[in-house]
């Protein structure tokens, strides 16, 4: 059975086509996408419905090619057995698009759907790509930032930030900094350009149990930017300096709520998600800290990383082999829906 996933909770549109008869990571034959971006500012949510509406069929089409390139013949739509649409959680009007398509689709060729939560894609996503069983996922995007694991039916959250992701705040102050969409890797290729790295900048570092908070971060370090030019050169308060000390303390508290909540639960894997995770001095970070816990940690590539609907599709895939089923005349997206409100069902 071939199995269409499609991604359109956020500034991504992706179309991805599984191969169920294959094995491991060969399962993926196609995982398409294309990013909204910004020279300057961030992202408006009406335009990224547009941005999505406008190449959607784009999309589709390259992964029908890619999948037939990959199987050595053109597939058709009588091959699709499922269809896996993330409609939860995201910004309302990137989901639309998405959730209209995955409808219109499986109505028209009469096909099985399956909505998918995004966050639980991320973690999933880990057992196709990875030797992962039963980790503890860092989860770390744009409006997410969570760590989480499995317990007693549900994918249980054992801490998260108090107000942004870090994914938003890296963007936020990339914004500030006159860069555009997305921000993180700009903030990473700053931070690497950083030649004062024997000292960090004064920045809070703000964990509260489990939680992270990130709000007091931003708004110390934009009043650092906004700083004149003598000033900011006096203290040291080069763009570089503080991409790289806004990297360590915000990473080292990730990697400090990941460690605990390992402790916690008792597990003995890592995995990282979401597209800051990415960020290869994270990684590093996290490698380090699993190795000193004897610990096994999993980054897979940054195609799986990112948003993308290859997870989308295999999520789906699970779910679907548990029974789980949306009905195509009635799907509807769910912008605010949590890790945790979903029953897992598909689990032993």
């Amino acid at each position: 059975m071939l199995i269409l996933g499609i991604e359109s909770t956020a500034h991504t549109f992706g179309v991805a086509i599984l191969d169920d008869a294959r094995a491991g990571s060969d399962r993926v034959l196609a995982n398409c996408k294309r990013m909204a971006t910004t020279e300057k500012g961030g992202l408006i949510p009406a335009k990224l419905a547009d941005h999505h509406e406008e190449i959607f069929d784009l999309v589709l089409a390259e992964a029908f090619e890619k999948a037939s390139a990959a199987l050595g013949h053109p597939i058709t739509w009588k091959e699709i057995g499922l269809i896996a649409v993330s409609d939860a959680p995201g910004i309302g009007h990137a989901l639309r698009i998405g959730c209209a398509l995955a409808r219109t689709l499986a109505l028209r060729h009469r096909l099985s759907l399956v909505g998918v939560n995004h966050c639980i894609a991320h973690l999933e996503v880990a057992s196709l790509m990875t030797d992962a069983k039963d980790p503890v996922l860092l989860y770390c995007s744009g409006a997410n930032t969570q760590v989480i694991a499995y317990d007693g039916g549900k994918y249980r959250i054992f801490g998260e930030t108090l107000d942004t992701g870090v994914g938003n705040f890296l963007d936020t102050l990339a914004r500030e900094m006159g860069l555009g969409f997305p921000g993180g890797p700009k903030i990473e290729q700053l931070a690497l350009a950083c030649t004062t790295k024997e000292s960090l900048l004064e920045i809070p570092y703000t964990v509260k149990g489990m939680d992270v908070a990130f709000s007091g971060i931003l708004t110390n370090v934009t009043k650092k930017l906004k700083e004149s030019a003598e000033t900011r050169a006096r203290e040291g308060w080069s763009d570089e300096a503080i991409a790289y000390s806004v990297q360590e303390i915000v990473f080292a508290m990730l990697v400090e709520v990941a460690e605990r909540a390992i402790a916690h639960c008792s597990k003995s894997e890592l995995v990282l998600g979401g597209g800051v995770a990415c960020n290869k001095r994270l990684q590093e970070m996290c490698r380090l800290m699993c190795e000193d816990r004897g610990v096994k940690c999993y980054a897979p590539e940054n195609q799986f990383l990112v948003d993308n609907a290859a997870m989308i599709a295999w999520a789906g895939k699970l779910m679907f082999d548990a029974g789980v089923r949306s009905d195509p005349r009635s799907l509807a997206m769910k912008p605010y829906e949590r890790t945790d409100d979903v029953l897992v069902t598909w689990r032993n």
